[in-house]
């Protein structure tokens, strides 16, 4: 399995999801991306953004000292997705 890293810590919204976003658009199939971001927003928008391209969501969780936020993300083909919908699915767990 790929494994991509994007370091969004420091950045504000919407720069972490554009990140993503630019992580997730070569990226094949089953692509794991772990995204690390300091931004509170992501916590709400990475979930959104993942349900809107049908892409999985496996983690959200709080790291501590420094604080910022893991959210880790599967890239799922965007062919079966013409329609830009998607349930899209979440755990979520935090790290102490």
């Amino acid at each position: 399995m790929n494994e991509i890293e994007v370091d969004a810590r420091g950045l504000r919204c919407p720069l972490p999801v554009i990140r993503l976003a630019a992580a997730a658009r070569d990226a094949p199939d089953g692509t794991r991306i772990t995204v690390l971001t300091s931004d509170p927003a992501a916590r709400h928008d990475i979930p959104a953004w993942c349900r809107m391209r049908d892409h999985e969501l496996i983690e959200i969780a709080q790291v501590f000292d420094p604080t910022y936020l893991r959210i880790v993300v599967v890239v799922r083909s965007q062919t079966s997705n013409a329609s830009g919908g998607g349930s899209g699915s979440a755990r979520s767990s935090t790290a102490m």
